[in-house]
Formats: structure tokens, C-alpha cells, sequence
């Protein structure tokens, strides 16, 4: 059988099998039941009843996805600059490479889980492609999905461990590099493709381009005129050149089940505007911004630079084009500069013999291109638009405007919502260096950031309509608790990030704009009824100058990025607790390899996940039990990384 027939016979193994489960599914929850968690685990039928992946490629392929350390032998970076340049060595530190070793994903994942039982194979699906794909998850592949619902969608079948090298006996590699090098823009019988939770089409077929009996390995060039050829199955793909690959798993919606979405977006007033809930919309964001018009700039141009170096090539043989500004650099980068640090410390530290992975330098290389990602995101300006200084016994005034310019392709700031976010901190200094006012101080030390009235915070707060009974947007518990449901989450409190240059919310699918356009914010239109939104905020400071206070005066706004808030960091440990969900090895005790040796261990995610976030400082190391104890490396609050400063000084 031939790799897309057997393909097309396991879909038809997979819907048959489900449509028996649905057989034997829970009754719907009775008239007038209003419990969201009872309604969302009936929903998802505990047990496997509904599908969270129902699109594109399944698992069981006929040709396993190869290991990515496999392709480190001929595309890693040796010495000198060959590590800023060559794709193993500038992919291995990235998220991307390291998605099933983040631990707030797997904190997250098992709130998921028990909100929505069996959710996290439609988590595991980008984070593990290896994983996923040969049938370790949920789906055990070749139309058999008969794994343990809850063993697999907890991770719990993986091979391998957090700190396993990328290699035949492990999962723990994130997006691979096999994975994104087989991706399709079809199905193989020429379905259509998708641009959101990672429904990927992966080639299973043999290469028609080279004759050889394995699929395509699939990228932006092609070979002639007498040049060197790969030493494998290669074929040219514009796909790949192509922001739509980019948006697989970076426009992410309520998972879109087998019975249709687990969730539909809400309104404010509580209409149900029956889209799935747009959890994510990064690849949204670029597709309605200037950037995806013509000259197109591409999610590739940002995240997968050229590279300028004059030796630049993507592998160590000799004989193939110099690649200098003609190879894109595998970074990948965003705005995570705390986890990949955090990843280096528990399993990336280099020590080969001590199980750890060695990539240190590519830890360090990528939050440094993440540090570089930030710096360029945006423009500050900061103006006094008028001051009044003290005089006797009266105070002065004075009034700041601070513009903000976001300067990338996507919301500012963009990406997973959940306690991340962006913030304007201003400061007002006398002569003598002394504050005289500040708006949004934050407290490295608690890793609490005043909110008080003229903060300007920007981020998205996702929440469950009709939570607390209030007929709103609920983004609290009933304690005031902030909450985080990732699979449960109906409504947008309040997204009042930065659009993009030539932001257009409203598109053909969804012409309110209602997955797209902010939320308790007003960004005005470039031009009446142009539907097109200015791409900078305009913040304006009302500022009481104390009497006594001696000028000039200094003005300073700065512009800070944090990956993940105190609130969330909290909540994830706060939920393992009260959900009683069990210590890592002890809920995957029947798991292969258990117990491991490194991760959680004798902990929930979520507590290893706030033990992780608890530190002062980055790199602190912390005595847990006493002077005696095990010391336990500490990686510091998510400290904020500052983006932009701006001053303007009286006269």
C-alpha cells in the first residue's frame, strides 16, 4: 500500500471508530444545567468520544518522521560563526525546538486536561510532532486510536525525557525539523489545506523528485545546472518560503473538535457570534496588516532572517552555492527570553554525561536574538505637551503625552495570552535625580506591577462569559483569583494591544471583525471609514508636581515585555492543587521510562512551574530544605525586558 493510500484508509478507520464511540457518549448535561467545567467535560465525553484533531495528516505514518539530530551531523554549526548561521545550531535553542521541554506548557496542559479530558492531544499536536504523529498521544496510529485517553493526553506515553537528545528514542524535540521539512500546502488526494491548529498535511509518499523510496524533504531551493545535490530526498517547495506554513501553529482557535468547536466567541452583551474562540492570532494578525500586501514581508523575513555572513552555507560538505544573504537562519525568535533560560539551566546545560542536551550556546544565542526582536518592535516617543512649575504653596502640573509605534508585523505585543503582556512604566525625576511621580511601577522583588490609573498595560484577558453570574466577561473566580482556561475561555475582556501597520480587523469569514479587533480599547482608523487602524498608541499623563520640587525636570517613559505575569505562574500552581492533579511521576507512572530523573518529579507541573518562577534573581540558587538541602536553581520572577526608553526634559 502507498503511503497517501494508506493515509486515506486510516482516516476512514478513524472516522468509523468514532462514529461507535459517539454510539456509547454521555447524554447531553439536562435543561437548565449551567455548571461550565460539567458542561465542557460532557462536551468532551472522558473516555475519547470526540475528536480534538479531526484534520489533516493522523498519526501512523508510513514514513516516521527522522529525529532531528539526525540532520545535526550535516546542518550544525562546528566553530566560529557557523553557529549563527547554519539550521541545526540556530533552530536547536529555540522554542520551536523545545516545545515538549517548556514547563509552563506542561503545567498549562494538565489545567486543560482536567477542564476538557483529553484536550491536551490538541496541545501535544505542535509541541510534539514526533510524538503526535507516531501515534504516542491519544491516536495510536493506522486507524487505531486505542491509547489511554488520559495517559496520552497528558504526555505520559512519550519516549524519552525532558533532557533526552533529539534522537531515535525520544519525543521530547518539539516542531521538528523532519516534521516542517515534509509539511504540504494540500492534502495528499488534494484537499484543501489549513492556516490553524497545527491541521497539517505531512507528506508520506515517496519522492518523485529523486525516485527514492521516502518523502520529500521540502524547501525553498532547488538544484541544477550542474550544483551539488543533497545526499537525501529533496524536492523545491514556495510553500516554505510562505507565511501560511508559519500560520499551522500560530493561529490557534478553540480546538474545532469532531462535533464542531468546543467554544464560539462571545460578545460583551453575551451574543454568540458562533466562531470558534480565537485563542491565538498571530499568523491573523500579519495576514490583515500591510505586511501581507504587496511588497509582501513575510513571517520569514523577521523570524528566519538572511544570513550576511560571507562564508554562510547550510551544511558542512563542500561543493554547494555560498549561501551568504540567500540563507534564511533558523532563529525563530520572539519574545520568550526567560524560558529558553530556564530550559538551558534544567537540561540543556552542555553535560552530555549527566543527561543534559548539549545546546547551552544555542540557549544564549536565542534569547539574545529574542532581546535584539524586542529592541526593534517599537518606537517610543515621550512629550511634554505643557508644565506649570510649583510656585510657594501651589503645586505645578504637567501634562506627558507618549506615543508608542509598533513597528512588527502582528500585534504588539502578540502570540499565547496568557500572562503575557506589555507595559508603559513613566518616570518623572528632579534636578537632583529624585522621583516625583511614576505610573506602573512594578516591584521585582514581589513581581507585582502597579496598576494604577494611568497605567497603560497592554495585553488580551481571555475569560468565561457568565462565570460568577455577573452576565459578563468573567476573567476572575469568584474569589477574584485571576483566571487562565485556556480550552474554556468564550469572551475578550480586553485586548487593547498595538495593532499593525495597516491593520484591518474585519475579513470576508468574519466581517465585524469580532475575532480581530480590540477590545476595550480605540485605535481610530487611518482615514473615516477606510476600517483600517493606526498602528501606535497615544498615552496621555495628567502629573501633580509637588510643591518644593526643583527642575528641570526629566521625563522618562520605558517600554518593558514580561512572558509571564505573577497571576499566571500562581494560577497554574493554584490549579494542580485544586484539582488535585498528582505529581508527575506519580501521574504517569505506568508511563514508559517512569520515574524520570529530571523535571517535576515528585511535583504537579504547576508547582514545579511557580518553584521555577519563585527566585529574586535569575540564576539564584535556593536551599529548599534547610542549610542541608538540595540547592534548586531558581531563574528569577519573568523578569521584564525593556524594549524602548524615551526622555523629554523641562526647560
Amino acid at each position: 500500500m502507498t503511503g497517501t493510500a494508506s493515509q486515506f484508509a486510516r482516516r476512514a478507520c478513524i472516522v468509523l471508530s468514532f462514529v461507535l464511540a459517539c454510539v456509547a457518549a454521555p447524554p447531553a448535561p439536562a435543561a437548565g444545567a449551567h455548571d461550565w467545567l460539567d458542561v465542557s467535560k460532557r462536551l468532551a465525553h472522558l473516555g475519547g468520544g470526540v475528536d480534538f484533531t479531526p484534520h489533516g495528516t493522523q498519526p501512523g505514518l508510513f514514513n516516521d518522521l527522522i529525529y532531528s539530530d539526525n540532520c545535526a551531523a550535516c546542518h550544525r554549526g562546528n566553530s566560529g560563526t557557523q553557529t549563527t548561521y547554519r539550521p541545526y545550531s540556530t533552530w536547536a535553542g529555540s522554542m520551536m525546538a523545545n516545545a515538549t521541554r517548556d514547563p509552563l506548557f506542561w503545567a498549562a496542559l494538565d489545567i486543560a486536561n482536567h477542564d476538557a479530558p483529553g484536550s491536551g492531544d490538541y496541545c501535544l499536536r505542535c509541541h510534539t510532532s514526533r510524538g503526535w504523529y507516531g501515534g504516542r498521544v491519544v491516536k495510536a496510529g493506522f486507524g487505531n486510536p486505542d491509547n489511554d485517553v488520559t495517559l496520552g493526553s497528558a504526555g505520559c506515553l512519550l519516549a524519552g525525557q525532558y533532557d533526552s537528545a533529539d534522537d531515535l528514542d525520544s519525543d521530547f524535540g518539539g516542531a521538528s525539523c523532519h516534521f516542517c521539512h515534509r509539511l504540504m500546502p494540500q492534502g495528499p488526494l488534494g484537499e484543501p489545506g489549513y492556516t490553524d491548529n497545527a491541521n497539517a498535511w505531512v507528506d508520506d509518499g515517496d519522492c518523485a523528485n529523486t525516485g527514492e523510496f521516502e518523502p520529500c524533504r521540502r524547501g525553498p531551493y532547488t538544484y541544477a545546472n550542474g550544483d551539488e545535490q543533497p545526499p537525501h530526498a529533496w524536492v523545491q517547495s514556495a510553500y516554505h518560503a510562505q507565511s501560511e506554513i508559519c500560520g499551522l501553529c500560530h493561529n490557534v482557535s478553540s480546538p474545532d473538535t469532531s462535533s464542531g468547536p468546543l467554544k464560539t466567541l462571545k460578545l460583551a452583551n453575551g451574543t454568540d457570534t458562533g466562531l470558534p474562540f480565537p485563542i491565538e492570532r498571530t499568523f491573523a494578525e500579519w495576514q490583515q496588516s500591510q505586511y501581507a500586501q504587496a511588497p509582501q514581508q513575510t513571517c520569514q523575513n523577521c523570524h528566519m532572517p538572511m544570513s550576511e555572513d560571507p562564508n554562510a552555507s547550510a551544511c558542512v560538505f563542500t561543493g554547494f552555492p555560498n549561501r551568504s544573504g540567500n540563507l534564511p537562519v533558523h532563529a525563530f525568535a520572539g519574545g520568550n527570553t526567560w524560558v529558553p533560560g530556564i530550559i538551558k539551566g534544567q537540561y540543556g546545560d552542555g553535560i552530555v554525561a549527566n543527561g543534559g542536551i548539549d545546546r547551552a550556546a544555542s540557549f544564549d544565542q536565542t534569547t539574545a536574538w529574542a532581546r535584539q526582536m524586542l529592541g526593534a518592535a517599537a518606537v517610543l516617543t515621550t512629550t511634554i505637551q505643557n508644565y506649570t512649575p510649583p510656585s510657594g504653596s501651589t503645586a505645578g502640573s504637567m501634562a506627558v503625552q507618549v506615543k508608542v509605534t509598533n513597528l512588527s508585523g502582528h500585534k504588539l505585543p502578540s502570540g499565547y495570552a496568557e500572562g503575557r503582556r506589555m507595559w508603559l512604566n513613566l518616570q518623572v525625576r528632579d534636578a537632583a535625580n529624585a522621583l516625583v511621580f511614576e505610573s506602573a511601577a512594578y516591584d521585582g522583588a514581589s513581581a507585582t506591577l502597579a496598576q494604577d490609573p494611568q497605567a497603560r498595560v497592554y495585553e488580551v484577558l481571555q475569560g468565561i462569559y457568565n462565570h460568577n453570574g455577573t452576565n459578563t466577561c468573567d476573567v476572575e473566580d469568584g474569589g477574584g483569583n485571576a483566571m487562565f482556561h485556556f480550552v474554556l475561555n468564550d469572551c475578550i475582556a480586553k485586548d487593547n494591544r498595538i495593532p499593525p501597520l495597516g491593520f484591518q480587523p474585519a475579513t470576508s469569514g468574519d466581517p465585524n471583525g469580532y475575532s480581530l479587533r480590540p477590545v476595550g480599547a480605540t485605535y481610530p482608523e487611518t482615514s473615516p471609514g477606510s476600517g483600517i487602524l493606526v498602528n501606535y498608541d497615544i498615552a496621555p499623563y495628567a502629573i501633580t508636581v509637588p510643591v518644593g520640587t526643583s527642575g528641570p525636570l526629566t521625563v522618562t517613559a520605558r517600554l518593558y515585555f514580561q512572558t509571564s505575569s505573577r497571576d499566571y505562574i500562581e494560577f497554574l500552581r493554584d490549579q494542580a492543587a485544586a484539582n488535585g492533579t498528582a505529581a508527575e511521576n506519580a501521574l504517569c507512572a505506568s508511563g514508559p521510562g517512569r520515574p524520570f530523573a529530571v523535571g517535576p518529579q515528585d511535583k504537579t507541573r504547576g508547582q514545579y512551574a511557580y518553584d521555577l518562577w519563585s527566585g529574586a534573581v535569575a540564576g539564584d540558587r535556593v536551599f529548599a530544605d534547610g542549610f542541608d538541602g538540595e540547592p534548586v536553581a531558581r531563574y528569577g520572577k519573568s523578569p521584564p525586558e525593556l524594549m524602548q526608553s524615551a526622555s523629554a526634559t523641562t526647560p
